[in-house]
């Protein structure tokens, strides 16, 4: 989960650096333009960005950039769409919280997309950036993994609401799209609770305390990540008549109570890693104390036969019994009756 963050000290505001630790092999750019009647999709290289930038009437464009290590791409995005230089040093930021800030002609948000590793049990993190104009949005994806596959799908089949909209309507439907993978992550989480909770149940050994800590060290993340977005689409909603229409606002609204469905799931979950962690300690008493009850009726049971031996290792000259023929075998006998009263005794009292 954690990593080391680059700092930018000594940078001007405004100065586009990448803190990132990742960088892709290839920056890719796609464009796609539409309206209601038509549709035209194209990838572009890093020069031809230029000729795409004059707005068409009724048509919106979209921009979308996978990989945020050339910062010479993202300020020339910023110088052809007249983009805040505060904006383009958010883009690159990848340590960003999630935020929404209006500036003149735009707005532009932060947005982290969430990802289950299952088999190492850790969620990656990955920085978005989406800039809204008023008929294009520019997307910035700090991976090659394309969270937006499914909104471009719907474009071009002409699927659904997206081309019969606004660019206020596609930046929803890129948050949308993004926040659909948190329920994916929380189903996965689920099952990852589940598992050890098992696991707990049956075989509690030693690297349970430190899975259930590295867990919850996850969800921490989780919530951060997420906690924020509901100020994110409460800025984004009062946004209503400006950049955003009447229309896309009942979206927004529902896209804030998924949010706070998502962080209430997140702490209960938090809250269930607590439990297992009691229930892990709880477990490992329990079997500590069958194994001290184990101890403890074996140590009862020599008790008797300890004083037996004691009394007849003496060797007095006169004790009676030493010189009796079958005075042993009448010893060990006893010896036994006193075990199998004992240990038929603790069973009866379901000691064992």
């Amino acid at each position: 989960m954690k990593k080391k963050q680059k700092r930018k000290i000594g940078a001007h505001p405004g100065a586009v650096v990448f803190t990132g630790n990742r960088k892709v092999e290839k920056i890719s750019i796609h464009y796609l333009e539409y309206n209601e009647a038509t549709v035209n999709s194209q990838d572009l290289d890093n020069q031809s960005i230029t000729s795409f930038h004059e707005p068409v009437d009724n048509l919106i464009q979209w921009y979308d950039v996978r990989g945020l290590h050339d910062t010479a791409l993202i300020e020339e995005f910023g110088r052809v769409f007249n983009v805040h230089p505060l904006a383009l040093e958010d883009v690159a930021d990848t340590q960003q919280r999630p935020k929404l800030d209006e500036y003149p002609g735009g707005i532009f948000i932060t947005i982290r997309a969430l990802r289950f590793i299952a088999a190492e049990r850790r969620v990656e993190s990955e920085h978005i950036a989406l800039y809204m104009g008023p008929a294009y949005v520019l997307s910035f994806q700090e991976n090659e993994v394309d969270c937006f596959n499914g909104v471009r799908e719907r474009i071009l089949a002409g699927k659904g609401r997206i081309r019969k909209r606004q660019a206020d309507y596609l930046v929803y439907a890129l948050m949308d799209a993004v926040i659909d993978q948190y329920y994916t992550l929380i189903d996965e989480v689920e099952e990852a609770i589940e598992a050890l909770e098992k696991k707990i149940l049956e075989n509690p050994d030693n690297t349970i305390k430190s899975e259930i800590h590295s867990l919850k060290q996850e969800m921490l993340l989780v919530r951060r990540s997420i906690a924020p977005l509901r100020e994110v689409v409460t800025a984004f909603d009062r946004l209503e008549g400006q950049l955003v229409t009447d229309a896309t606002a009942f979206f927004i609204r529902d896209l804030r109570d998924h949010i706070i469905q998502i962080v209430d799931l997140v702490e209960t979950y938090r809250d269930m890693l607590n439990s297992l962690h009691d229930l892990y300690l709880s477990e490992l008493s329990y079997r500590m104390n069958n194994v001290m009850q184990v101890l403890t009726v074996i140590s009862t049971i020599f008790i008797p036969l300890s004083f037996l031996a004691g009394v007849y290792g003496m060797n007095f000259d006169y004790m009676p019994e030493l010189h009796w023929r079958y005075s042993y075998f009448i010893l060990l006998a006893f010896m036994t009756l006193v075990v199998v009263g004992m240990l038929s005794y603790f069973r009866r009292k379901r000691w064992f």
